[in-house]
């Protein structure tokens, strides 16, 4: 299907991603309707480090989503078309196309090796060019002092005003809400004193716009987190590194939690060779070493691929072929210890009361299980999900260390961090490429810890602010 001269593509894992917000969405409905999890998601949006934590975690989400709508840009008059992009690479066009020719430091002039160019009388010099795009538009390099300032100073301005404008918004709703006057919501506001912590969610939104503002200033004219070996721009490959991250996160999730709760639930519930099977099943999976058993899966899938080339003929056909295997390989070596899990509170939850009061009138098997069994589960899942989440992002980054990771023409933290152990041991070294992969990760791994922290507090019933 063609729209114009935009022809949209489907990748295997745009499709994977999809379904991951879809699932979390219906997840989080479903947990709505249950009286403890509302209860426990009226608490945790109370807490000031899980609300500031949501917030962070919603820009990674977006920038994921727009990489993951891609599209093939037609030529009308000749029907050629160019290689398949994301909605994310349009928007940062400036920063993919302006590769320079080898690494240069962040918000630099000049290349980070030297060269040898002729100089004024003819004498090959050892020198360090000015870059080709940072900072070319300065005519004399003692400027640049004054033009990130020029520039920094009304961005960083830019971010408070939508900050402030952000807190008007939440205070006319909170005054409209609470029919009071605009006065008393502001003061409510300021004090922390509503049923949502929007004190900590606006602040750490300011923050971010700020942090945003400034960045996309910069990035007009320089790069503000220098270039890699082949002149690309680190802050684009750190960009394009957050949907790796939240597909391997999201779409490992997406395979280990429906079978962990599929047979989690069957072991406990049912009992007998079922619980005899499952138990021999994961007790097998779990003697093996999960590294040697994903390094087996993506090297087998890497002989394949290499005898079907023409199956495979495309680059980024072949990389998103092994991200996928990597997410499922994940997914079905990770769902041991939540299987554990749920077939221990399986085996309580089967001789409560009314679990037995439903069989004794009949009721089938998997519908006792659907409206009694998993809803008391769900809290598990919900807290298992997010505390995975992280691992699973940090486990990409080893496995592609060790070369058992995504495709190597994969944008990835993994893949920069493996790329960053060489660019260590020259001289001078060069730290920034590893130093950008490092905060990223964090701001993704971090946020979803403090956020498994407050929800697990949310979800344990000895809280006293969740006792009846």
């Amino acid at each position: 299907m063609t729209i114009g001269s935009i022809q949209p593509v489907l990748l295997t894992t745009d499709l994977l991603l999809w379904i991951i917000v879809a699932a979390t969405l219906l997840l989080v409905w479903r947990a709505r309707r249950t009286p403890r999890l509302a209860a426990a998601f009226q608490q945790l949006v109370r807490r000031p480090a899980a609300v500031a934590a949501l917030v962070i975690l919603l820009p990674y989400i977006g920038v994921a989503l727009l990489d993951s709508l891609h599209f093939r840009a037609v030529n009308p008059a000749d029907g050629a078309s160019a290689g398949v992009q994301s909605v994310l690479d349009r928007l940062l066009t400036p920063l993919r196309t302006r590769t320079e020719t080898t690494y240069s430091a962040p918000l630099a002039l000049h290349s980070y090796s030297k060269e040898t160019r002729p100089g004024a009388n003819g004498r090959l010099l050892r020198v360090f060019p000015r870059l080709e795009h940072g900072g070319a538009h300065l005519p004399d390099t003692a400027a640049r002092a004054a033009d990130l300032r020029a520039r920094a100073l009304p961005a960083a301005a830019a971010g408070l005003a939508g900050g402030a404008l952000l807190a008007g918004l939440v205070c006319w709703r909170l005054a409209r809400r609470g029919r009071q006057p605009l006065s008393e919501a502001a003061r409510r506001l300021v004090r922390g004193d509503t049923q949502v912590a929007w004190r900590s969610a606006l602040l750490t939104a300011t923050a971010l716009l700020v942090l945003a503002a400034v960045i996309a200033a910069l990035a007009g004219g320089y790069h503000v987190l220098g270039t890699d070996k082949v002149g690309q721009d680190v802050l684009y490959l750190s960009l394009k590194s957050i949907r790796t991250g939240v597909i391997i996160g999201g779409a490992s999730l997406l395979v280990a939690l429906p079978l962990a709760l599929l047979l989690g639930t069957a072991a406990g519930f049912f009992g007998g060779r079922v619980d005899d099977l499952v138990q021999y099943l994961y007790a097998t999976l779990n003697a093996i070493p999960g590294v040697l058993l994903i390094a087996a899966a993506v090297l087998t899938l890497d002989v394949y691929m290499d005898q079907h080339l023409s199956a495979f003929a495309g680059v980024q056909q072949r990389a998103d072929l092994r991200l996928t295997a990597l997410c499922l390989i994940l997914g079905a070596t990770g769902w041991i210890g939540l299987c554990r899990l749920l077939r221990g509170e399986s085996l309580k939850l089967r001789e409560l009361e009314y679990v037995q009061s439903a069989r004794a009138l009949g009721q089938p098997q998997w519908r006792i299980i659907t409206r009694h069994v998993w809803p008391n589960l769900m809290h598990l899942v919900l807290l298992t999900a997010v505390i995975d989440f992280s691992g699973l992002v940090l486990a990409e980054a080893v496995l592609s260390y060790v070369g058992v990771g995504v495709d190597p023409g994969t944008v990835s933290w993994g893949n920069m961090i493996n790329t960053a152990r060489l660019e260590l041991a020259r001289e001078p070294v060069v730290w920034w490429s590893l130093a950008a992969a490092f905060v990223f990760m964090l701001g993704l791994v971090l946020p979803a810890n403090l956020l498994a922290d407050a929800l697990r507090d949310a979800l344990d019933p000895r809280q006293s602010d969740l006792r009846p």
